[in-house]
């Protein structure tokens, strides 16, 4: 191994070190299952914004993000960044403090469980068909930062890929099963920081090394509709494909998962104070928006470096791997550069882990808390539930890592696939269930059970058909859901009146 090689591995051993530390010093804190969970309603607004968008970003922003500007253009990655920017911004404004206030008068710790006592829902139906969404959508979304994991470190050292996927798994399972939500939160907000740093410095360097922001400009200017909004640039042919605005307005639709995201609306239930949730969405928004375009950025700059010769030209979901390419280059300028190179890295475990920590952890309560103790009711005293939920959370990572054996996974796919399932599948269910009062208990079982069906349908059917429909499927299902949800609702008996009164409450405060 060269000496630059060796300074970034030092560098990710010390990052990977430093967050099971923060796992260790926090997880004598959790003393119940809601702090486990939920962290006991203390999060701070600045690690509530920090850590519920680096949660939301995932590896999907250093890796699945630049791949697409990478081979397409601007294009599909710049209307999904501009959903996504809208999507954070309104759910911020609109959701954040009312599901704050609801979650904390009605003591729920988890989305299956807010929506069951929302809806007075005694049998707890709501909570076992949510949990199960949670899991089988959430199982192959952590599987895609593990897929991310593996592909970094086998294209950086030639580690083997699935011995590269594990170890990294492991890091992040021993901190999350250590300290929980807590720790998931504190790390994710120092990752969201090393994420930032990262993308600044491979933009910056990346510029430089293919000859100033102008030779960069050229090299796109000289593909057909690479930067067209209203067009992509297709690799195979060589040529622009105009972009129908149906396809434009399916591709924004990814802000609509927002609303259905769970380790996004947990960060909404757990901050402190519901007045710090202004602070919080200021931070949020403009993390975000900024984060994207520079990331969008990046593969733009990484396919003119490739054309320059400075780093190998990239196919297929090799696009995805342009950061890690760039940071590679940067590693052979000296030491200190490779110890940057090395942050780089970091920081593109940093978006991984920080999503995937709060993913296994949604998906470990809906086992333990959501369907063992909620659905079945089964009594067990803190401590053991604790135990169980760890143990939950040690299964599911395991099945996450079977799901990430195949190294030519598509991080961009796997993760676009999962967004469109919880935002159809709770979307629709959470927004009436916080601003319409007459939404009851059988629209919202018929709408997150329509919606999450739909995205099965539409994608590996629907949409093979071509032509219009091969849209985004978060659109048409999160439509459907909220449809059936109000149709089916206005079509059954009214909420009772301890439901409706408790809605007033809420929304009079």
């Amino acid at each position: 191994m060269k000496a630059n090689e060796i300074a970034i591995l030092i560098t990710i051993i010390a990052y990977m070190v430093f967050m099971i530390w923060i796992g260790y010093k926090v997880s004598d804190r959790n003393k119940t299952a809601s702090d486990f969970f939920l962290g006991g309603r203390k999060l701070g607004p600045f690690v509530t914004a920090m850590s519920a968008e680096a949660s939301d970003m995932s590896s999907w922003l250093l890796m699945g993000l630049p791949g697409v500007a990478y081979l397409s253009g601007v294009a599909s990655a710049g209307w999904t960044a501009i959903g996504l920017a809208v999507g954070t911004y309104v759910n911020w404004l609109i959701v954040a403090k009312r599901l704050r206030r609801y979650s904390e008068r009605i003591d729920a710790i988890t989305l299956p469980e807010f929506f069951s006592k929302r809806y007075h829902d005694k049998k707890k139906v709501l909570t076992l068909i949510a949990a199960i969404w949670i899991i089988i959508f959430f199982v192959p979304y952590t599987a895609s930062g593990f897929v991310a994991c593996g592909k970094l470190f086998n294209s950086l050292f030639g580690i083997d890929y699935h011995v590269a996927m594990i170890v990294s798994a492991s890091v992040i399972i021993i901190y999350t099963t250590l300290g929980g939500f807590l720790a998931a939160s504190t790390t994710d907000f120092i990752q969201s920081i090393i994420m930032s740093i990262a993308l600044l410095m491979v933009l910056v360097f990346g510029v430089q090394t293919a000859g100033g922001w102008d030779a960069v400009i050229q090299n796109a200017q000289a593909l057909p509709g690479y930067l067209s909004f209203t067009s992509s640039y297709d690799v195979a042919t060589g040529k622009g494909v105009d972009i129908s605005l149906l396809t434009i307005v399916s591709t924004m639709a990814w802000g609509l998962g927002y609303f259905g995201m769970p380790h996004i609306l947990l960060r909404f239930m757990a901050i402190e104070n519901e007045e710090k949730l202004k602070t919080s969405r200021r931070v949020a928004s403009i993390w975000v928006v900024i984060s994207m375009a520079v990331s969008v950025l990046i593969g733009i700059v990484g396919l003119a470096m490739g054309k320059v010769g400075a780093i190998p030209l990239l196919e297929g979901s090799a696009s995805e791997t342009v950061i890690i390419q760039i940071a590679r280059l940067l590693s052979t300028h000296g030491v200190i550069f490779a110890l940057a190179a090395g942050l780089v890295i970091s920081g593109i475990l940093a978006s991984t882990m920080s999503t995937s920590d709060s993913q296994l952890l949604a998906a470990s309560s809906s086992v333990s808390n959501d369907i063992l103790n909620g659905f079945f009711r089964k009594e067990y005293q803190q401590k053991q539930l604790l135990k169980i939920s760890r143990g939950s959370l040690l299964l599911i990572a395991v099945i996450g890592i079977v799901l990430a054996w195949n190294p030519d996974s598509s991080v961009f796919q796997i993760v676009s696939f999962a967004w469109a399932g919880f935002g159809a599948t709770f979307g629709p269910v959470v927004l009436l269930a916080l601003f319409w009062k007459r939404s009851n208990v059988y629209g919202a079982l018929v709408g997150m059970i329509s919606g999450g069906a739909m995205v099965f349908i539409w994608h590996f059917i629907i949409s093979t058909w071509g032509g219009w429909f091969g849209i985004y499927e978060l659109l048409p299902a999160f439509v459907l859901a909220l449809v059936l949800n109000i149709i089916v609702s206005l079509a059954t008996a009214k909420p009772d009146a301890a439901m409706a009164e408790e809605f007033e409450v809420v929304h009079q405060k």
